[in-house]
């Protein structure tokens, strides 16, 4: 994973690290993993800094520290998708009812 994962990305600390176990990337549930390619396949196809979602990122996590961590990259995710018109937010919110977490 880590070879497909940008080296910026694999470098987050303080609260934006990813969770590790043995120093493999470590996931609870499907929907994590796929959360975690679509912000890496958002940032890399609109030509982002991989900042702007970790910044979102932060921000989200500091919104609700009790939100479970995955959940922050989801709502970040969200933030992201939704100020570049990539989706509205009625959109997503849709998208993600069909969802089994």
């Amino acid at each position: 994973m880590s070879e497909l994962v940008r080296p910026e990305v694999r470098r987050m600390t303080g609260e934006a690290a990813l969770p590790r176990e043995n120093g493999e990337l470590v996931f609870d549930a499907p929907w994590q993993g796929r959360v975690l390619g679509m912000a890496l396949a958002v940032v890399q196809e609109r030509g982002l800094d991989w900042d702007d979602f970790r910044d979102r990122l932060i921000a989200a996590i500091d919104a609700d520290p009790t939100r479970p961590y995955y959940e922050s990259w989801t709502a970040a995710l969200t933030d992201l998708v939704v100020d570049l018109d990539v989706a509205s937010a009625d959109d997503v919110a849709t998208r993600a009812a069909h969802v089994d977490h």
